[in-house]
């Protein structure tokens, strides 16, 4: 079985976002780029499948800058067997929308044929969290998204769900979507040894022209802003304070 990751370039979690000064968006000027936390965790969980014999090759697939080879090459580090970047944008700041997204990712499907696509279920820099739904509505497979947990078995998956009202475990048969939730597992550090071998293997660069994608944008962002500053809390000593204070500001 061969598993497909799509994996996205994102602001480092760690690092703070600060919004333009003329409010039309992030500034990405000298930021610390990394993987999408939620994409790693599809790697992982891919590689996972590979070592316990239900996989036989994993495949890594970026669509954005050229820098996001950088992205691949860490998913390779950490157990990929080959990569492919699509160049869809030349600015760091250009973000490819979800629907050209997920149409990219079908015609990759469809070269490529693999039983399982694993993404992660949002990316941290949009929170769109629909390319998953997307690409399974297009290639008409069944979808399990926010996965905590995922077993394969012969011609099916057996997923966990992280749903509002507690865990869902269905069953989808293959070829199938999943989506990593946050506990779907815990994201190795690739070594030093895997980082050099890393660059030795294959990564196939194409652009969106090559599959018949239009990747122009159809939202506008009007403004960013930075969210407003929460005011600081205050201690009460009594319940009965607690509930003037409360009325005070129209809660209760």
């Amino acid at each position: 079985m061969k598993v497909l990751v799509p994996v996205k370039r994102v602001i480092d979690y760690n690092v703070k976002a600060k919004v333009k000064s003329d409010g039309s968006g992030v500034d990405l000027a000298n930021v610390k780029m990394s993987m999408n936390p939620f994409d790693e965790i599809a790697v992982e969980e891919a590689i996972r499948l590979k070592e316990a014999g239900k996989a036989e090759e994993v495949v890594a697939v970026s669509i954005g800058v050229k820098q996001a080879q950088e992205t691949l090459r860490t998913a390779l580090a950490m157990g990929a067997d080959r990569a492919i970047l699509v160049v869809a944008a030349d600015d760091v700041h250009t973000d490819i929308e979800p629907l050209a997204v997920a149409k990219i990712l079908k015609a990759i499907v469809d070269e490529e044929q693999p039983k399982l696509v694993i993404a992660g279920k949002q990316a941290i820099d949009n929170d769109m969290n629909a390319t998953g739904q997307m690409l399974a509505a297009l290639l008409g497979w069944g979808q399990a998204t926010f996965a905590s947990e995922l077993d394969i078995d012969g011609d099916a998956a057996t997923v966990t769900r992280e749903v509002d009202g507690g865990l869902q475990t269905i069953k989808v048969g293959l070829p199938a979507i999943v989506t990593a939730d946050l506990r779907l597992n815990e994201p190795r550090y690739a070594s030093l040894p895997n980082i050099m071998k890393a660059k030795k293997k294959p990564l196939d660069e194409k652009t969106a022209a090559d599959y018949g994608v239009d990747v122009a944008p159809r939202l506008e962002v009007v403004k960013t802003a930075e969210p407003p500053v929460r005011s600081a809390g205050i201690k009460v000593e009594s319940v009965d304070e607690l509930v003037s204070k409360l009325k005070e500001k129209g809660v209760v």
